[in-house]
């Protein structure tokens, strides 16, 4: 086990499983959210409804068996709009289309950003009370929120980058001030642009640097190729990566440069409507062990399930709990 884990006193077993993130919200969940944004209903009741569904995913991860739990982002909608919200400077912009035929409200920087409060502490703390497993702190990361975002105040994507992770610092300092261990920055604009690979290595030691957390950050869909071994320097404990969708091509990479850290691997594909057999979860996190060394080794979907139906996410990660059972 990672020594930071040991020092953490966070004890997991063989091959610990776990979630990128997200989950699908239920039917009631969206109506709410759409009711909200119509003032059908005041916010003390989405909140309710977003506790609601929060406990049901947190009972399904409890009853399921996976090893690290996280809250499912029921009271999220973006990754990049949620914190633009929540940051100062910000103001909504028009919708912009993610994927299929989900969209977001590109935020713009229209000042200086600023931290003012927490952003996610208070639903973390909820969710850890509930489990005695430990809850992943849950965050996107500077360089995404900066890609995903329009800038109409900053001189250049470095300088607005790295403002952006001293208000990621800060969240994360109150996460861990509030007894979190773990903590996710999710940075998923990497992938598509590798020239920039220095800005996240910057603004990632600016957030993590003498922070007393084990922290993971998720990289998905992008061309890793172009990205590693350099991206090992980012200063994290764990990358959680896509390997399904891209048929495990990564692993020829990892032959000629070993991974030398923690890895959290994709084993089933989070944008597709096919439900992964045990079998072939199996083969995967075996070929992932031909390279990759069982101590190093956590398993999940390779993204946020957030697209799937809640039937979909739940049979997925069924499976992924009982391959990895099977192995242990």
């Amino acid at each position: 086990m990672n020594d930071k884990l040991k020092k953490l006193n966070i004890n997991l077993p063989p091959l610990p499983v776990t979630s990128v993130g997200s989950f699908p919200k239920p039917h009631y969940l969206v109506r709410a959210r759409s009711d909200f944004g119509k003032n059908k209903i005041n916010k003390k009741r989405l909140y309710e409804l977003e506790k609601k569904a929060t406990d049901e995913w947190l009972d399904y991860q409890e009853n399921a068996g996976i090893d690290i739990l996280v809250d499912g982002e029921m009271y999220r909608g973006d990754m990049v709009s949620f914190f633009a919200e929540e940051i100062t400077g910000f103001n909504k912009g028009g919708l912009i289309r993610s994927y299929g035929n989900r969209y977001y409200y590109k935020p713009i920087i229209i000042d200086r950003v600023g931290w003012t409060k927490p952003i996610t502490v208070d639903w973390w703390r909820y969710c850890q009370s509930k489990t005695e497993k430990p809850v992943k702190g849950m965050l996107t990361g500077p360089y995404t929120i900066m890609d995903w975002s329009f800038n109409e105040y900053y001189p250049d994507r470095k300088t607005t980058a790295l403002t952006l992770a001293g208000c990621i610092r800060k969240e994360v300092e109150a996460l861990i001030d509030a007894g979190c261990k773990i903590i996710q920055i999710d940075e998923p604009a990497l992938s598509v642009r590798p020239d920039e690979l220095k800005i996240v290595i910057e603004t990632m030691h600016k957030i993590t640097e003498r922070q007393d957390a084990y922290f993971i950050t998720h990289i998905c869909y992008g061309d890793f190729e172009k990205i590693y071994p350099e991206m090992l320097e980012i200063s994290v404990d764990n990358f959680d990566l896509e390997m399904s969708n891209s048929n495990l091509d990564m692993l020829e990479l990892f032959k000629k440069y070993p991974f030398t850290k923690d890895i959290t691997f994709g084993v089933v594909d989070s944008h597709n409507h096919l439900v992964e057999d045990v079998k072939l979860i199996k083969k995967r996190i075996k070929q992932a062990l031909e390279y990759i060394p069982k101590e190093q080794l956590w398993v999940d979907p390779d993204c946020g399930l957030k697209t799937r139906t809640i039937k979909e996410a739940k049979a997925k990660l069924n499976n992924i709990v009982t391959a990895v059972k099977e192995l242990r």
